[in-house]
């Protein structure tokens, strides 16, 4: 199913301002994610939040950004797989001062006397866990997903969260029919009560039933004639003591067993979200979202200095670019490009882009390192390029991995070739007729793919 949300004006939502909001009352854990098949080969050595973003970012800075922004500066982040560059983004990236009591902190799953599983589901996770968070003194427990990218003010949610006099609030965006069976979708009364929850619905009775009033959607300045509904963003706000009574069982995923059984038994609202958003989950979704941030308007404002997306700060020096014909693309810091013609791109940090190369929609995540010349060397003896893209290769419709070495004379595309497919050799991979070359990929001179 396609997954982009509809950008709209929004739902009316119930009077609410940020005055209720103490940002020391709210205490937010972001989900790591599993293991992130979805998005192989890039979640082959890394955890899905720590895919890079945008040329310098990575997918976790979003949510992670977000608290900052409204004013939440304690944050806990939930990982289970792949684990190891995630731990060492954070640790860079994330450092408050004594004074501010705020803190971003990995709790990875571990194995105790009475317990020897992994997480078997997001409720699991947080319940795994929940003694770590009942030592911190907050009223209000912010639940966020780890690979979506969106701007939202956490103050208003939490706040309209407070004046309705919630035990739970769930943010919500309206989505075309298409896109329902991917998303869990609810109805809800004037108040925003949620009054009616189905996980992926999939029968067209259900379907139906879930529709969005007419006067929902002239509210929202939408075409009458077409069918909305509220899914859920996996983004939730939950009273401290209302939490810990609903993880006081077995069940094991929020999406499917809590939030339904919270929706019956407890006062359960909606939060409808005016704004983009974008749940990252495919290669093709991935792969759009950061070409987008290359466009004329990209739908996500990275230049938004009033809610700015942090990373890990690397002191690289200035791009700098030797007589390049460059169109619609964002270059980070620390690239050295040649003689090449980039159009609709992403030029990731520390990239090199031989002469004569010509990139047009490939989004290059560039190099963790410069390599150093005796390292060049050694592999040059080997018959292996250096860490970058050579000389005279042309690549279209590609996302190359950090550290890749694409040799000169190369041809990468997707054109003639199945959806899906895997190099017998791994070299590279084609997911949603996208060509990846992995992390450390190594693609010879001359190669034709």
């Amino acid at each position: 199913c396609c997954q982009r949300a509809v950008p709209q004006a929004g739902i009316p939502m119930p009077k609410s301002n940020n005055q209720f909001f103490d940002p020391m009352s709210t205490l937010a854990v972001v989900m790591g994610g599993g293991q992130g098949t979805r998005l192989y080969p890039l979640t082959k050595d890394r955890a899905k939040p720590a895919v890079p973003l945008a040329g310098k970012y990575r997918l976790v800075d979003i949510p992670i950004s977000n608290c900052i922004n409204s004013g939440v500066k304690r944050a806990y982040l939930l990982t289970q797989f792949n684990s190891a560059s995630l731990h060492r983004h954070i640790s860079q990236s994330y450092k408050f001062d004594h004074f501010t009591h705020g803190f971003v902190e990995i709790l990875a799953a571990e194995q105790t006397l009475t317990d020897s599983s992994w997480y078997q589901g997001t409720a699991d996770a947080v319940r795994k866990h929940l003694n770590h968070f009942l030592n911190h003194r907050f009223d209000y427990f912010l639940i966020l997903s780890g690979d979506q990218l969106y701007n939202m003010d956490f103050r208003k949610v939490v706040s309209q969260h407070i004046e309705t006099k919630a035990d739970l609030t769930v943010a919500t965006i309206p989505v075309q029919r298409e896109s329902v069976c991917g998303f869990g979708i609810m109805k809800i009364s004037d108040d925003h009560r949620i009054t009616q929850f189905v996980e992926k619905p999939q029968e067209d009775t259900i379907i139906d039933s879930l529709r969005m009033s007419s006067a929902a959607k002239e509210q929202l300045r939408a075409s009458l004639e077409t069918d909305l509904y509220l899914a859920s963003m996996g983004i939730y706000v939950f009273n401290r003591a209302t939490l810990v009574e609903l993880l006081d069982n077995d069940l094991k995923d929020f999406g499917k067993h809590i939030i339904p059984r919270a929706i019956e038994e407890r006062r359960a609202f909606s939060y409808v979200y005016q704004g983009y958003w974008e749940d990252v989950g495919t290669i093709g979704t991935f792969f759009d979202s950061n070409l987008d941030a290359a466009s004329m308007l990209p739908k996500f404002n990275f230049f938004d200095m009033t809610a700015p997306i942090f990373t890990r700060p690397r002191y690289l020096p200035a791009s700098k670019i030797n007589a390049a014909a460059v169109e619609h693309a964002v270059l980070s810091d620390g690239c050295i490009i040649n003689r090449a013609q980039i159009s609709h791109s992403i030029v990731g940090v520390r990239s090199i882009v031989g002469d004569g190369t010509q990139l047009r929609r490939v989004v290059v995540m560039g190099a963790d390192y410069y390599e150093s010349g005796e390292s060049i060397r050694h592999h040059q003896k080997n018959k292996l390029p250096p860490i970058g893209i050579g000389s005279h290769t042309r690549i279209e419709q590609a996302i190359i991995d950090k550290n890749a070495r694409i040799g000169d004379r190369c041809i990468i595309s997707p054109a003639g070739k199945p959806a899906h497919y895997d190099d017998p050799e791994q070299r590279f991979f084609i997911r949603d007729g996208i060509v990846v070359i992995p992390k450390n990929g190594i693609i010879e001179n001359g190669t034709v793919i």
